[in-house]
């Protein structure tokens, strides 16, 4: 007894100790959740609740990974597992383990999704909206494996490259660049006398009396200031006349036509052939067209503009025409004209796929597609089920007015009128139709990008049909880049043809407000900054660059640099050159020819190397162990160089080269003490006179790469020259005599041939009636007739067997090779 309560109180004793330390855990433990549970908002211990209560539904599984667009889920969704419930008897120390932030927390109630069938046809729609119909659909098996390797396939980029490459526009050839320059003469001088014809129908009466009453008497005295005002009194008088004016045209007339626009040239002559204008073009019109126009205020912009201008002139305010002509450049790049729409009757296999139906028939209304994403957000399972209902709009009796037509062209005029601020004497633009400003020429100037219009030739036309290129007035980079579309950056004489070309409609005199505009055009010219790409820097007529330079040109020696510019933000910097320190440098032949010669101890300016030449044939090596070949040929200066002087005439004798004549190149070239006779008989008159004289080499005449030297003239001494001239006067007489007296030989004898043939003919006929004369006469005329159409006849066919003969025997005569040099045996 005593043993077993020793044995139980033993064992008490240990359970009060093992249960101790258990119970102090627990407390601790159960501490330590309440601290963290105070932290934690009631928001989410409520949510964390309803979720444990609340039963399983049956909501799809969270992917692990974000669903690339185009792919569905083919698989169920999954349950949820239930929470795991942690048992009494589970180890008590893995409680302490056990941390809030780890709880999985279920989706909220109120961001619960359905998958119902709109959801599915959105689904459809951004799956299927940029697919290509023309190639078998992807394997979307396949794509929903993220295991698979990444195949790279580079055969693509290089068939892209190469494709690339071959669809390149080729630069075009100098023939067809020199064919392109006259077709853009000859499209300007068209356009020129177009403009100056509508200019003219802009002072007819008629047109003028049409537009008159659309002017009030406030317009009228706004727009004719009066003297007494100032400067800026008549200018702002003017402006507001401009303003008032504008606001009404722009309101009465009715653009129904599209006006003139950029000329393209077609990348094939086939691309023409189906070519046809768009239907809203504007119709050829004529004067009763245009008085038509003025009545109906209806037309182009271009005819607007023409009646605006009209307009102003029937209020009495000087006004000019302005136009943008738009010719075919001569350039081979710029936008083509594209390839011609292709007939609607026949579709390639891509463009009907393109047309077949992409989604079911069932499709839903404007509405019910706009309220169906907000159903499913509203958390409620049976909201999509709610149906709106309908309202039906009452129709209006009131006849719907037709759209107006859209008609699509360049956001910048071509047809645009300058007015005269008489108080400044300054001309000003006005463009009331598409820009509707006045006072803003930099507003009328087109982006490079813009392929209707492009602004290269702006010419005024005033009242009496004088014309004026402003187009410095409006462009804001003229040296930089509009120069290098015009005519006088493609050829030498171009700037003198095209003033030329304006001759023809100049005044004859120079005014005060001529000068005065023309002062104004240069300076703007001379104000234009400096360019900011390197590419504008090339033929710029101010700066240059060292890339840009030629073969033959060369910098001065410390030439200073003006600024740089580097060729995009990584480029290297480079100096900018004024165009003034440029010189043309040029070999010892060509100083030579142009009657210079290069200094002693002269170090060339650069060395130009040569340029490759064929072979004549494959054994020629001739060249290759040159020195100067690899060098180059070295050119020189003005600097370098001096007047090339021959050494003078003494006591007659003429200086003369190892061939016997002189090179006189140019008329300095002259030796001093000599005279130069520039006539075909100056030798033989020399040799007559039995005085010293040299034949002058003028030149060399090239065929092929060989050059025969042009002998003209002759150089005598300064004594002889009036002699000389005399004899030339005298050989140039008598050859006039010879020539006289061989044409009355030759008429002499067709006389005395003529008498003869009457002689026999009276000798014959003297005992014949004059009846049978008469009938033998017309017999013989008949006769000569027919002779005549017969000797005819056999002359073409005599020549036609001669010229297939001579077709047949061109390569051989007789099995002989025919010599140039002989014809019919003998030395020509």
């Amino acid at each position: 007894m005593a043993g077993r309560k020793r044995a139980a109180s033993r064992s008490h004793a240990t359970n009060a100790t093992a249960s101790g330390p258990s119970r102090s855990t627990r407390s601790s433990a159960r501490n330590a959740r309440n601290a963290r549970s105070a932290d934690v908002p009631d928001v989410y211990r409520e949510m964390l609740v309803e979720a444990v209560a609340q039963p399983s539904t049956n909501l799809p599984e969270r992917p692990l990974k974000r669903r690339r667009p185009g792919q569905r889920s083919e698989q169920p969704a999954k349950k949820p597992d239930p929470p795991e419930v942690t048992s009494k008897s589970e180890n008590l120390e893995d409680e302490d383990d056990v941390q809030f932030e780890d709880v999985p927390l279920p989706a909220a109630t109120i961001e619960t999704l359905y998958r119902d069938s709109d959801e599915e046809e959105d689904d459809d729609e951004i799956q299927f909206e940029d697919i290509d119909f023309s190639f078998p659909p992807p394997n979307i098996d396949s794509a929903e494996d993220g295991n698979k390797d990444l195949e790279l396939d580079f055969s693509a980029k290089t068939t892209a490259s190469a494709q690339k490459t071959v669809d390149r526009r080729k630069p075009i050839s100098k023939a067809e660049k020199s064919h392109r320059i006259e077709i853009h003469k000859m499209h300007l001088l068209c356009l020129l006398a177009y403009v100056a014809r509508r200019n003219r129908w802009c002072n007819d009466t008629a047109v003028q009396d049409t537009l008159r009453p659309l002017l009030t008497k406030k317009m009228v005295k706004y727009l004719n200031p009066d003297s007494h005002l100032t400067q800026f009194g008549q200018a702002q008088s003017l402006k507001d006349g401009l303003q008032q004016l504008s606001t009404m045209y722009k309101t009465k007339f009715e653009i129904t036509e599209r006006g003139i626009r950029r000329a393209l040239w077609a990348e094939d002559e086939e691309y023409l052939q189906n070519y046809r204008l768009p239907d809203d073009v504007e119709s050829p019109m004529e004067k009763p067209d245009f008085r038509e126009a003025a009545k109906s205020l209806r037309g182009s912009r271009d005819v607007g503009a023409q009646l605006y201008c009209a307009l102003l002139r029937s209020a009495g305010v000087e006004a000019r025409l302005v136009c943008s002509l738009q010719p075919l450049t001569f350039a081979s790049g710029g936008p083509s004209l594209g390839k011609p729409p292709k007939p609607k009757g026949k579709l390639s296999i891509e463009e009907q796929y393109a047309r077949m139906t992409k989604y079911d028939n069932t499709f839903e209304s404007p509405a019910t597609s706009a309220i169906s994403p907000i159903r499913r957000r509203l958390g409620h399972p049976n909201a999509t089920a709610f149906q709106v209902p309908t309202i039906s709009h009452p129709s209006s009796s009131r006849h719907t007015p037709p759209a107006p037509k859209i008609i699509r062209e360049s956001s910048y005029p071509v047809y645009w009128v300058e007015v005269l601020d008489e108080g400044h004497q300054k001309w000003q633009p006005a463009d009331p139709l598409v820009t509707d400003s006045f006072w803003k020429p930099q507003k009328l100037e087109p982006p490079a990008s813009d392929r209707e219009n492009c602004m290269t030739y702006v010419v005024a036309f005033e009242a009496d049909g004088t014309a004026k290129d402003v187009t410095r007035r409006y462009t804001k980079a003229y040296n930089a880049k509009t120069r290098k579309m015009r005519i006088e950056s493609v050829e030498s004489t171009g700037e003198s043809w095209w003033q030329k070309t304006l001759q023809a409609f100049s005044r004859g005199y120079v005014t005060d407000l001529d000068q005065i505009e023309s002062n104004e055009l240069n300076g703007i010219q001379m104000r234009e900054p400096m360019p900011r790409k390197v590419a504008d820097f090339k033929d710029h007529p101010i700066y240059a660059l060292e890339r840009h330079l030629r073969r033959n040109e060369v910098l001065v020696p410390g030439a200073s640099a003006s600024g740089t510019v580097g060729a995009g933000s990584t480029g290297p910097l480079e100096k900018i050159y004024r165009r003034s320190d440029v010189r043309v440098a040029r070999s010892r032949e060509k100083w030579y020819r142009m009657g210079r010669e290069v200094l002693l101890n002269e170090i060339p300016a650069k060395f130009v190397p040569k340029r490759a030449k064929q072979k004549a044939n494959s054994f020629d090596d001739r060249g290759e162990d040159d020195p100067s070949e690899t060098v180059g040929t070295p050119i020189y200066t003005t600097d370098q160089t001096v007047e090339f002087k021959h050494p003078p005439v003494v006591n007659g004798r003429i200086p003369k080269n190892r061939f016997g004549n002189l090179d006189i190149y140019v008329p300095s070239m002259v030796p001093e003490g000599g005279a130069y006779v520039a006539d075909e008989l100056a030798a033989r008159a020399a040799f007559i006179l039995g005085i010293d004289y040299a034949p002058a080499l003028t030149g060399f005449q090239f065929q092929g790469r060989q050059g025969t030297a042009v002998l003209y003239g002759a150089i005598v001494a300064v004594e002889h020259e009036k002699a000389v001239r005399a004899v030339i006067n005298g050989l140039h007489d008598q050859a006039a005599e010879f020539e006289k007296e061989r044409r009355t030989r030759e008429v002499l004898k067709a006389w005395r041939l003529f008498l003869m043939n009457l002689r026999v003919r009276q000798r014959l006929w003297a005992d014949v009636d004059s009846d049978e004369e008469a009938a033998d006469r017309e017999a013989d005329q008949e006769a000569v007739v027919l002779d005549t159409a017969e000797a005819v006849a056999d002359e073409h066919d005599m020549e036609d067997a001669d010229a297939a003969q001579q077709s047949d025997d061109s390569d051989e005569a007789g099995g002989f090779m025919i010599d140039d040099d002989y014809a019919g045996g003998f030395m020509t």
